[in-house]
């Protein structure tokens, strides 16, 4: 397969809608296919060319639809088949595409498949997963367990199937069974789930943490860490990634997103090359580690603004030329931004404009998590009690019961690192539980939605949403953005991230205050921009045709500044 420098995915941004919190079109409480519907206009206008779902298969949902019994079915909770067909009709007649999420490193416990093989070696669907003897003098609770590795969700990573005596892997919850894609009965059924969508119009697929697919198959003690380093990016990855592609991405012509975890930038050149083999683009979450003081995310911690700039450079320079990632702040597993990198009281707006900028001027496709183009805060919740996160809950039991933190200190911690952060109800206008539901919400919505929500954002010209939208705009219509190589200007400064963008015939300089301090801009002698103008900025008062930047700027708390200087190619 050929390089396709057009493909659509390249200039547009990608819309990630979480259905559970996005719209209830009844009294449930939990959000709808058809919520999703009613919202299509709101987000037709705002400029995004594909939505993004968070998993709506048949699940009992204790990791929020991750873990999937049914990749056949929509969960009732959400609605039926046919609510499904009208989403994906009515988005296509707005432009807007619909990719899936799909989850293939593991199954619910309750597929069909797993209840076959559980307690029965002679299943034909026992060697769909993972299965290991005890080993005398083992890891976990019994002292049994095959190896010491251990679940992202804590705890060791094998649960006893005691009717047989065996052990399965579950890299995440003892309810997320890993498959075996050693069995290639297992890789059938991968594509066939993957066609069956695809045939409906699905037009791509965000691929859950698909770099674990592959372990080790003398399944190692791990003696310096968790495990990891046996499954992450394993031995097969590619392998398998180039089988599925070969058969039904490239079949489909599906854009392809792949969710790496712990991964390396050599990894997600292959895993994204431009020669197509494998996917469209990668997930990669260095960026959001950089508020993990020695790599532990259960602390609190205010981020490192140099590790951040950084790893930035690493990736844009390390893929430009040699592969496509995803570019995003926001997800249903990350805190919300502002609360996390800017600041959620009284420069949210500024801070939400600049931290947004900040990505969307570079290469990759962006991705918006709903509620992040209005400038959502984390809820700031006081109590254990308003969390569903399994695995806030699960560390919550093990830091406070197990190591002794303090109650208190647990709850500032997941203030600030919780996935529920993100998953409060979207924001939609000031009626009670912001207009998300007639019913009880699942989780609570956070308190300042009467000042916080798209009805007001979308009335305000000046508002988030508004800047959002701009920022969507100029993606497709400015080339250096989606073409241009990537150079950090300023590596070393404490306060302003600094970095070039140039192509044969443009050069785009960004600008952005990462704090609440006015700092003063001096650009180098070699990047002159008194020959360019301002292409966008959070402060109303810089764009326009009578302000010429200069090589000295003063700028305000969070501001930013973006010049585009246009040249005749060398």
């Amino acid at each position: 397969m050929t390089t396709q420098p057009h493909d659509w995915w390249r200039t547009a941004t990608i819309y990630q809608i979480y259905p559970k919190s996005f719209c209830d079109s009844g009294n449930k409480g939990t959000g709808d296919i058809q919520g999703i519907i009613s919202k299509l206009d709101y987000l037709k206008s705002l400029g995004v060319d594909a939505l993004w779902l968070t998993p709506v298969y048949e699940s009992p949902m204790v990791d929020n639809g991750y873990d999937i019994a049914d990749y056949y079915r929509i969960n009732p909770d959400f609605g039926t088949m046919a609510d499904f067909d009208q989403l994906l009709a009515q988005a296509h007649e707005r432009g807007i595409r619909i990719v899936m999420d799909i989850v293939v490193n593991h199954t619910s416990t309750e597929h069909a498949w797993f209840k076959s093989a559980l307690g029965d070696k002679n299943s034909p669907y026992r060697d769909y997963y993972i299965w290991r003897d005890p080993v005398d003098g083992g890891a976990g609770e019994d002292g049994k367990a095959p190896t010491n590795w251990q679940s992202k969700f804590g705890g060791n990573a094998w649960e006893l199937d005691a009717k047989t005596g065996q052990y399965y892997l579950h890299l995440f919850a003892k309810e997320q069974a890993d498959l075996n894609w050693e069995n290639p009965q297992v890789r059938q059924e991968v594509k066939d789930i993957i066609s069956f969508w695809a045939e409906k119009g699905v037009d791509g697929f965000r691929l859950d943490v698909i770099n674990l697919i592959s372990k080790q198959q003398d399944f190692p003690n791990d003696d310096i860490g968790d495990g990891r380093r046996f499954y992450t990016d394993g031995p097969r990855v590619h392998e398998y990634l180039q089988e599925i592609s070969e058969a039904v991405f490239q079949k489909y012509g599906s854009v392809t997103v792949g969710e790496m975890s712990s991964t390396t930038l050599e990894h997600c050149q292959q895993y994204s090359s431009l020669d197509g083999k494998e996917l469209s683009m990668v997930f990669n979450f260095h960026h959001l580690k950089v508020d993990y003081p020695n790599g532990e995310k259960w602390t609190k911690a205010p981020f490192d603004f140099h590790q951040l700039k950084s790893i930035f450079n690493h990736w844009q320079q390390g893929l430009h030329n040699q592969g496509w990632g995803a570019l995003f702040w926001c997800n249903h597993d990350q805190p919300r931004v502002v609360s996390r990198l800017g600041d959620d009281q009284t420069y949210r707006v500024e801070s939400a404009k600049m931290l947004a900028t900040s990505v969307h001027m570079m290469q990759g496709t962006p991705y918006v998590y709903q509620g992040e183009e209005i400038g959502m805060t984390n809820p700031h919740y006081s109590s254990i009690e308003q969390y569903r996160d399994v695995e806030s809950t699960n560390m919550y039991n093990i830091m406070v019961n197990e190591q002794g933190v303090s109650e208190q200190e647990m709850l500032a911690i997941l203030a600030q690192k919780s996935r529920d952060n993100s998953r409060t109800p979207m924001q939609w206008n000031t009626q009670k539980h912001a207009g998300f539901t007639q019913g009880t919400p699942w989780l609570e919505v956070a308190a300042n939605y009467p000042d916080i929500n798209a009805e007001q954002a979308v009335a305000d010209h000046d508002s988030v949403f508004h800047y959002y939208k701009k920022l969507i705009a100029l993606r497709k219509e400015v080339e250096v953005i989606t073409t241009g190589d990537y150079t950090d200007l300023m590596p070393e400064h404490s306060q302003l991230f600094c970095y070039r963008r140039q192509s044969a015939t443009q050069t785009l300089v960004c600008i952005h205050n990462y704090y609440g301090e006015p700092a003063e801009c001096v650009l180098p002698s070699d990047v002159d921009v008194t020959k360019g103008r301002y292409l966008i900025s959070n402060y109303a008062d810089v764009t326009g045709e009578e302000q010429a930047p200069q090589q000295v700027m003063n700028l305000r708390p969070y501001e930013c500044r973006v010049v585009l200087i246009e040249h005749t190619p060398a």
